[in-house]
């Protein structure tokens, strides 16, 4: 997989030498001079193999490559592969191929949720001495790309520790504009903590939607110069952005847009917005999957969901600072949010609960009169003790400090939706993450009472 390079120059003659050359020393001077000139050209080489010994020589990443689609993978050995699909495929129209020729590496994608062009199947690599300064580079030609999104991504030596830099906006303006070279920080891809002392996955391409490119010369450099930004993970919690996915960007500013007309049609009419839901895809599914229990448990107090499918805590901060608590004085808003933040990126659970934090202070900053009630993450992964979960658990445990008992309330419902063992059923979440019909209503017995007494307040 790796081929290590090197390039040692050649030493020029010592200067002294040229200048004994020009004044014709004396014979008896030469012994003495030689014993100089052996010195210094000793001591110039020590000086190149210490400095070489320094800086390590450049990882040249050429494969073998595995090629992945949501539902299957497949090795690269030939010129092309494409992806097999399983009898019974969840994406039936996804189509994703893989392609290499003359030390150039294609992907091409078509309605996937997730392709990806793996290295995973060498050696560990030992990539300590080129963090500090090092560089993750590649010629990229973005051929396709307007209805999908790119993500670059290494592995550390831990287990489930996978790093990505997002790279959609940037690859859709590229797109169809020839090659181009990129370098990103290898610091793009550490954390506090990290150990990258075997790393089995040092490159992974990844796209989304429909999209192809492809890349050559994927180098790690020791010492390189950066040509791309990369979000920092220890403030990408709090910094709002809109979401930034391929499959979100057709209707996630089209969604606000309707939610601030929802917001001016219960002004224009006097209703008065008593409750709002805030959050990701679980809030938005009350007008779906939960719709029944909704109408049965809240819609009276014209409630409203603010709520987006794979939004993490800084989109949710974008939103509420571009109008979705302007406009009403409701009296109990409910927050529950920070499970992407986890399944998207493994977060740190102590960004993911600054984050929360700082929704929180943005609610009571807006709403000054509104009473917060913070839900606990709802656990998600089939079993207990399953990584994400442990991280959502974390969050949890961090952020029920956050409530003061009297604007904000910190309220754990989760042993309503796990059975005995810890374990979730497919009755309550079919996918180990979103609520069916009967978990809704279960969220929403869980959570009336409390609800009642702060509109109570």
């Amino acid at each position: 997989m790796t081929a290590l390079t090197t390039m040692t120059p050649t030493p020029h003659p010592p200067r002294s030498t040229k200048a004994a050359h020009r004044r014709h020393l004396p014979a008896r001077q030469w012994p003495a001079l030689a014993a100089a000139v052996l010195l210094n050209l000793g001591l110039n080489l020590g000086l190149s193999a210490a400095v070489h010994a320094a800086e390590p020589p450049a990882i040249n990443l050429t494969g073998p490559w595995t090629v992945t689609d949501f539902e299957g993978r497949a090795a690269l050995t030939g010129a092309q592969v494409v992806v097999p699909k399983p009898a019974q495929p969840r994406v039936p129209a996804s189509r994703v191929t893989a392609t290499q020729a003359n030390g150039t590496v294609g992907l091409q994608f078509k309605d996937s949720w997730i392709a990806q062009l793996r290295l995973e199947d060498g050696p560990p690599l030992d990539l300590r001495p080129y963090l500090a300064e090092g560089t993750l580079e590649m010629d990229i030609d973005v051929r396709e790309m307007a209805d999908g999104g790119l993500k670059f991504k290494m592995n550390c030596a831990s287990e489930h520790c996978e790093r990505k830099v997002p790279w959609l906006p940037e690859a859709r303006a590229v797109a169809g504009k020839g090659w181009r070279h990129v370098a990103l920080a290898l610091r793009c891809f550490m954390r506090e903590g990290d150990d990258f002392s075997r790393v089995t996955v040092p490159f992974t391409l990844e796209g989304m939607g429909t999209g192809e490119v492809a890349l050559r010369q994927v180098r790690i450099v020791a010492r390189g110069q950066a040509n791309a930004a990369c979000p920092d993970y220890r403030t990408q919690s709090v910094t709002p952005i809109p979401l930034q996915e391929s499959w979100a960007m057709n209707w996630w500013m089209p969604r606000h847009e309707k939610k601030l007309t929802e917001i001016r049609a219960h002004r224009d009419a006097g209703r008065d917005v008593k409750l709002v839901f805030i959050g990701d895809s679980i809030t938005e599914g009350w007008e779906n999957a939960g719709q029944a229990a909704w109408q049965a448990h809240f819609a009276r107090h014209n409630a409203m969901a603010l709520g987006y499918g794979g939004d993490r805590t800084e989109n949710v901060l974008w939103r509420l600072q571009n109008g979705e608590l302007d406009g009403m004085t409701p009296k109990v808003v409910v927050l529950m949010i920070g499970t992407n933040n986890t399944g998207d990126r493994q977060e740190d659970p102590r960004t993911t609960a600054a984050g929360i934090r700082r929704l929180l202070t943005e609610i009571q900053t807006r709403q000054p009169a509104t009473q917060v009630l913070l839900l606990a993450i709802y656990p998600r992964e089939q079993q207990a003790g399953g990584p994400l979960r442990a991280i959502n658990d974390q969050v949890n445990a961090l952020i029920a400090p956050m409530a003061d008992g009297r604007r904000v309330h910190f309220l754990n419902i989760n042993r309503h939706l796990m059975q005995a063992d810890g374990s979730l059923s497919a009755d309550v979440m079919p996918d180990w993450l979103h609520l069916s019909p009967a978990g809704y209503e279960r969220v929403a017995q869980a959570i009336e009472p409390v609800i009642e007494q702060l509109l109570a307040r």
